[in-house]
Parts: C-alpha cells; structure tokens; sequence
C-alpha cells in the first residue's frame, strides 16, 4: 500500500510539473513579452559586462575584477542618468575587455552645456562609487576596496584631461576651448606615464579631429548620410519597366526640419505610389539631397521594399558654444574641484600603501 500510494504521488507530482511549465509558457508567449523583450534589450550589455569581468579575472583577483567593472558601470551610469534628464535618449552601455565601456547618444545635445552637463555625469558619479569603496575599505580593512578606490579615482581623473573623446574634452567645450590645447600639450606626458598604447591613439585621434575640425570651418561641413528601409504599395496601373532595377537612383522631394522633442528629421514622398516616409537623423545636418537607392519587390502582395538614403553635411550651430558666463564658471569649478579631489584621495590611499588589487 505505501509503495502504491507513492507511485501516485509521484505521478501527481508529474502531472503538476508539467502544468507548471505550460502554465510558465503560456505566460511568456502572453503577459510575458516585455519579459522577454527586457532580456532582448539587456542581453548585450549583461554579457559584454560578464566577459569583461571575466577577462580581467585573467590577471587579477576575481572580486577585484568584478569590482572594477561595476565601478565602470557606475561611470556609464552617471552619463546614462544625466542624459536622460536632458531628454536625450542614449543606449545601453557596452563594455570593451580592458578598454571600458561605452554608451552611445541617439541625438546630439542642442549645446556645448548640455554636452557639458552629460560627460560631467559620469566622472562625478564614478568618484562616487570610488569612495564609497575607499570608505568600505576603512569598514572592513580589506586591501582590495583601497585598491578599487584607488583605481577608481585614477580612471575617473583621467578621464577629465581636456583631450575628445574623453569626458574632460566634453567639458571643456562649455568652459574654454582654450583647454582643449592644455590637452593636447600634456598628451605626450600622460602616454609616456601610463604607458598606454590606448592613450596615445587616442591622444592621435583627438589632434586628427582637431585638425579635420580646423580645416572644415574653412572649407565647409564634414560628410554625413543616413539610410531607412520602407515598404509601400506598388500602383499596379504603373508599368512593370517603372520598379524594375535594384540600383537605380532616383530622387525624391523632401522636406528637412527639428521636431519639438529636438530630433532631426527629413520627410520625403514619392508620388507615383502615393508615399511619404520619414527619415531619423542623429545629428544636425544640411540635406543636399534625398533619394531611392533600391527597390526590392513587388512581392505577392503587390509591396515594394525601398532603400531610401539621405546625403549632407553635419551643421554645427554657429551658436553651439556660445555659454553663459556663470554657466561656464559653474562648470569650471566642478570640473578644477573634482580633478584636485581625486588627486587628493589618490595621494591620500598611497600614504596608506594598500593600494595593491592582490
């Protein structure tokens, strides 16, 4: 009888696992989209940051590893955090084993303030979390946090040198451009003390752009284009030679504006087919020209698939840094405060001499 009765159990037992798995799946295809969505959107980030934390376990302690890319997390996140309040959307971070972490803009700020405002964000809240660990290394007496501190106000430091695309070149723009030529004067110094490849293509990178941003205020914008995919309805009274050719070119009228929410855009129609698209632009630009670069189709359905390309120049309003002076000052003196800050807190943790990740 007990042998019976605990065959039933596990029977039952079965039969509300299997329940519980249909019931699970129900779910997912159902209310659970934006579950699945939300891991969509979050997978890339969250798997970059584990093979980051897993190539520089590689070389240092685990909890050191992980401790420093969460302190980069906290870096991005200030960018991320700022951005958002100045309504600019900005994608997910995404980290770069043993170069950091990166997040992109969807739109240009409207100003060099803005822009300002935004780099300042991560440097600020990145100091943050450093001393956070500098004080959880006080608490505990593990070499480690002081490490982490260390490494943290270190980064963040270096990450305020007035070189692009650094966040001290983003905010120089919004206290004097002036800096930007401080920055490429210690460049050479600060390659030949961290002994970093990266830093000296960066530092080669930013006189490049220097250099090209010289020359295009003499001979005009730098060239920029944007592409959209689109589907319309083919006119079947049109004849068949008409959308025959996938590389063909063919203009189109437009229209080029800023919405209200500050996004760049071009309209474009097409009237044969009774077709009007709009095309997403990620910075300010002169449209020169907008046209059909293919055409897919029609399919069974009579749709056609249209490449669309849009061809300019970027525009940098003549106005772009034009800052208040108080505004200018205010940034100015977060950023010379936050700089002799980290110096202090590094000079403060090498008195110490527990600034060793082992």
């Amino acid at each position: 009888m007990a042998l019976r009765e605990e065959r039933q159990e596990k029977k039952r037992n079965r039969g509300n696992g299997i329940w519980a798995w249909a019931a699970g799946l129900v779910m997912l295809l159902s209310k659970g989209k934006s579950v699945l969505l939300a891991l969509l959107k979050f997978g890339k980030p969250l798997l970059s940051m584990a093979v980051t934390v897993g190539a520089y376990a590689l070389i240092y302690p685990w909890t050191f590893a992980l401790g420093f890319v969460a302190l980069i997390f906290i870096h991005e996140m200030g960018h991320v955090w700022v951005a958002k309040r100045r309504g600019l959307p900005v994608t997910a971070p995404v980290f770069i084993p043993f170069v950091g972490a990166l997040i992109m803009m969807k739109r240009t700020p409207k100003d060099a303030a803005t822009e300002a405002a935004i780099a300042l964000g991560g440097p600020a809240l990145g100091s943050a979390g450093a001393l956070v660990c500098y004080g959880i290394g006080h608490w505990t007496g593990q070499e480690v946090w002081f490490a982490l501190a260390y490494v943290g106000f270190f980064l963040n430091l270096l990450n305020l040198l007035p070189i692009h695309p650094l966040d001290g070149g983003r905010i120089a723009a919004a206290v004097s451009r002036w800096l930007w030529a401080v920055g490429a004067a210690v460049g050479p110094f600060v390659v030949w003390y961290t002994r970093s490849l990266l830093f000296a293509l960066i530092w080669l990178w930013f006189l490049w752009e220097m250099y090209r941003r010289f020359k295009q205020n003499r001979s005009g914008g730098k060239p920029h284009d944007a592409e959209g995919v689109y589907e319309a309805v083919a006119d079947p009274a049109l004849p068949s030679w008409y959308l025959s050719g996938e590389a063909h070119r063919r203009e189109l009228p437009f229209t080029a504006y800023c919405r209200l929410d500050g996004q760049h855009t071009v309209e474009f129609w097409w009237e044969p087919l009774s077709f009007r698209g709009q095309l997403e632009i990620d910075l300010p630009c002169t449209v020169n020209r907008v046209y059909i670069r293919q055409i897919e189709g029609p399919d069974e359905n009579g749709n056609v698939k249209l490449t669309v390309r849009m061809e300019g120049q970027r525009h940098e309003p003549a106005n772009y840094y034009d800052v208040p002076a108080r505004v200018r000052w205010r940034f100015g003196m977060m950023y010379g405060g936050l700089a002799l800050a980290l110096l202090y807190m590094m000079w403060l943790i090498q008195e110490t001499g527990l600034a060793h990740p082992g």
